[in-house]
């Protein structure tokens, strides 16, 4: 119960359709079984409301929201919302992300479209969640920022352009929120999942490459130097959980690999 009496956002809470558990429905579980109390925001309502539900039927409280991360408004009703029932905001978890499904492309490729959009998702809905969450935790003097970000950010021979570009920004980003809230108690930290095996990951390149999930997931565990597997979203969940609690009270402005050793090589994405 390292969370106990925590309320937590988690913005992502629902996932991808496909195979498996992703990394927001798993933080979210996780997070409600240490204790916390989750607001479980999605653009997609049921699934959120799978999640929260999910999160009932193991005697936890949860609650689902409907929320566009390109929308600030919705971002600063989410984080209103939370407050209005609990009170306090403990935990943000911004773990929204689009890569292949949202047109990214290589650099030469690349349209403006794809770029703005893929941007306004991963990158610009972490600043604006931010930015109404962070002046309620510097009140309270206390809160901890959690973007899910990508060891690609760390990888010049990631293919394609703007999903690196957008998380690397988030790193830049927290990092600063990280040096703005200091003073007051506040911590935010990055994860950078590697290969993991979640819908987002796997399933959608399957359907964008036309080729069998199992092909997918047979060419990324591969490409993992621990034990030759891709990780769950249980092991980014950890990794949230350990930084949302007061294990990590003294880290702040740290960038996390979760990748089974992929990093070690340049990064894997």
């Amino acid at each position: 119960m390292r969370l106990r009496g925590k309320i937590a956002i988690i913005v992502g809470a629902g996932q991808s359709p496909g195979q498996g558990l992703g990394n927001g429905r798993a933080t979210a579980l996780l997070m409600a079984r240490e204790g916390a109390r989750v607001l479980c925001a999605d653009r997609d309502l049921d699934s959120a409301a799978e999640t929260a539900s999910m999160i009932a039927a193991e005697g936890g409280e949860a609650l689902p929201f409907l929320a566009d991360a390109t929308r600030e408004a919705e971002m600063a009703a989410m984080v209103a919302e939370a407050c209005a029932r609990w009170g306090r905001i403990d935990v943000l978890h911004y773990n929204v992300g689009v890569s292949i499904a949202g047109g990214d492309a290589r650099p030469e490729e690349i349209t403006e479209e794809a770029f703005d959009r893929i941007h306004a998702i991963n990158l610009r809905g972490y600043v604006m969640a931010v930015k109404h969450a962070l002046p309620l935790m510097r009140a309270q003097k206390s809160g901890v920022i959690l973007a899910v970000a990508s060891v690609a950010a760390l990888s010049a021979s990631y293919p394609t352009v703007a999903y690196r570009t957008s998380k690397a920004g988030m790193i830049a980003f927290t990092e600063q929120v990280a040096w703005i809230g200091a003073p007051d108690g506040v911590r935010a930290n990055v994860i950078l999942p590697g290969l993991i095996d979640t819908p987002m990951a796997v399933d959608t390149r399957a359907r964008a490459f036309g080729r069998p999930r199992e092909e997918v997931a047979a060419m990324r565990h591969a490409r993992v130097p621990l034990r030759g597997r891709m990780g769950t979203a249980w092991d980014v969940a950890y990794a949230a959980v350990f930084l949302a609690s007061e294990e990590a009270g003294f880290i702040t402005g740290v960038t996390l690999p979760v990748d089974g050793g992929g990093s070690l090589r340049g990064g894997s994405g």
